[in-house]
């Protein structure tokens, strides 16, 4: 009675370890996986980050741009800021900008292309860690002038926001994700590019709002993360292990 009760208590208990230690070891590939993608995204942004800027590509071509193979591409322009309401983005600290560290905002306002289509412009960094509206007026006012501006930046595109990003405060005009069709949207841009453009320069000569060359300051511990997983698989075979060695002891011992 008891070696037919004992078989199936290590069998299932069998069926678990391998059910875990497979889990753990797929965690630990997925791992390896994201981090050659990881090398690979690197490894693309440093070659675009380092190139020249070249034209922005004409409207005709927006709806082919993509995040994979356009993202982060240095382009120049000449454009004019429109005299709409601006929008900010709140940032705890950027990944591409060692300037921007600390949280603050975001300046996202609408500008004119000669041709009528509109592009939204990250125009820089706001050291406005209370999302105050009235620090950002006084930082966007005295771009709007009316007058054409020549523009160098990188095109992105827009975010997706997570579980956990808080909604926009509309009173405020604040927003927690960068994504300008969402805020082209409520803000009566109207229609507005697939894309963004993160401003390099020119910069105002308070620096405020702050653009800035971006950089490429990503994280890479996806190596550390799979060792772990791994090791946690090993660890659950070595604790299976060790377990029926000692039920084995006890029912040999008299």
């Amino acid at each position: 009675m008891n070696e037919t009760v004992r078989k199936p208590r290590v069998a299932g208990f069998a069926l678990f370890t391998l059910l875990l230690t497979a889990v753990f070891v797929a965690l630990g590939v997925w791992q390896l996986q994201r981090r050659i993608a990881k090398h690979e995204l690197i490894a693309a942004l440093t070659e675009r980050l380092a190139d020249a800027p070249v034209a922005l590509p004409p409207p005709a071509q927006w709806a082919m741009l993509t995040p994979a193979r356009d993202e982060f591409r240095r382009v120049s322009f000449i454009a004019t800021y429109a005299a709409s309401p601006d929008a900010m983005v709140y940032s705890s600290g950027s990944a591409v900008r060692k300037d921007a560290s600390g949280p603050g905002t975001w300046a996202f306002l609408p500008a004119h292309l000669a041709s009528g289509e509109i592009v939204v412009i990250d125009a820089g960094f706001v050291e406005n860690s209370m999302q105050d509206r009235s620090v950002e007026d006084r930082a966007v006012k005295k771009l709007v002038t009316g007058a054409p501006v020549a523009l160098t930046g990188y095109l992105r595109f827009p975010e997706a926001p997570s579980l956990l990003t808080p909604a926009e405060s509309r009173d405020k005009r604040l927003w927690f994700v960068r994504d300008q069709l969402a805020i082209a949207s409520a803000l009566g841009w109207g229609a507005v590019a697939p894309f963004y453009v993160d401003l390099e320069k020119p910069v105002p000569e308070n620096g405020i709002p702050r653009p800035g060359a971006l950089d490429v300051n990503l994280k890479d511990d996806h190596l550390q993360y799979a060792i772990t997983w791994f090791a946690l698989a090993f660890a659950v075979l070595i604790a299976f292990f060790v377990w029926v060695r000692g039920r084995r002891q006890g029912g040999a011992s008299p």
